[in-house]
């Protein structure tokens, strides 16, 4: 069978985004996977996380990420305030610590975890580690952007966590 072939196997459901098709476009966007990640922050009533699948690498050079915060999320202006953040990458294994830094869960409550150098909140042991100073933040829709500056990286051997259709899951590689 032909690439053609297979595509013309399958019915496409095509629509305009907007109010009446919400659902419709984040199942579209949910079909795309990512990662999961806990980005972290000093505030002045102690350390905040949130779990994010919106963290996309940016440049190399000088080397930025960014990072996308509901504002919706009660959360969201301590994050966009906040001069330095650390984006944490979890792990195939580290579905429990997502789920601790989501609405409702535990967070920092007996967690172990310490203050890097610049004074934001680091989790040892996950997948990879991005501590980073904010270089700005932009307006996008019901979201805001925050790119930041990486200042160091910690990386250790493990398969990423995945996040698509409404659940977790891990990577496979084609052999």
């Amino acid at each position: 069978m032909t690439i053609v072939e297979i595509a013309n196997s399958f019915e496409e459901h095509v629509f305009t985004p907007d109010a009446e098709t919400t659902l419709s476009f984040r199942t579209a966007l949910g079909t795309f996977p990512t990662g999961v990640t806990v980005v972290t922050a000093n505030a002045d009533t102690g350390p905040i996380g949130m779990t994010v699948n919106s963290f996309a690498s940016v440049s190399l050079d000088p080397p930025l990420v960014l990072w996308s915060p509901a504002k919706s999320s009660s959360r969201h202006a301590l994050f966009t305030s906040a001069g330095h953040f650390t984006i944490h990458v979890l792990s195939a294994e580290q579905t429990m610590l997502s789920s601790r830094f989501t609405r409702g869960g535990q967070g920092f409550t007996d967690l172990g975890w310490e203050h890097n150098i610049e004074g934001a909140p680091v989790i040892p042991g996950t997948l990879a580690r991005f501590e980073c100073e904010q270089q700005s933040v932009y307006d996008a829709g019901d979201h805001s952007l925050i790119i930041g500056r990486v200042l160091r990286v910690a990386l250790r051997d493990g398969e990423p966590l995945c996040f698509a259709r409404g659940g977790f899951g891990r990577f496979q590689r084609h052999s």
